[in-house]
């Protein structure tokens, strides 16, 4: 896993969202273990309080959970939660901007899906 940092948003955020995405991808399946806040802290030269707080947001979004003294490993039923979250963010930020711009446009249905299929919607 290759973590990338844009500076963009906090690192904890970027480490949770990152190690989401290899949770998705089955990089790391359900329950296996992820990287330890130790491992993660060395290998990315960065606070392991930094690392620990991204990886919060992952146990409280019941992604992740720790296992008393062996880790963190990735919960059962992780990658359908992803998917949902990942469908209601697509949703608000992608369809629910089109639908209301489609509105305004006096799209119907039709028209739309011959847009999102890359026809215009003149062309029928």
């Amino acid at each position: 896993m290759n973590f990338r940092f844009t500076g963009d948003k906090p690192i904890y955020i970027e480490i949770a969202e990152q190690l989401e995405d290899a949770i998705f991808t089955d990089i790391y399946p359900e329950e296996t273990q992820i990287p330890s806040t130790t491992e993660l802290s060395v290998s990315l030269s960065i606070n392991p309080a930094t690392v620990l707080k991204g990886m919060n947001i992952l146990v409280d979004g019941g992604i992740i959970y720790k296992k008393r003294g062996l880790g963190m490993y990735v919960c059962t039923g992780a990658v359908e939660k992803i998917r949902q979250k990942r469908q209601q963010g697509f949703y608000e930020s992608y369809v629910a901007p089109l639908l209301s711009e489609a509105k305004k446009l006096g799209l119907d249905e039709n028209e739309i899906i011959s847009l999102i299929k890359g026809g215009n919607a003149d062309e029928h």
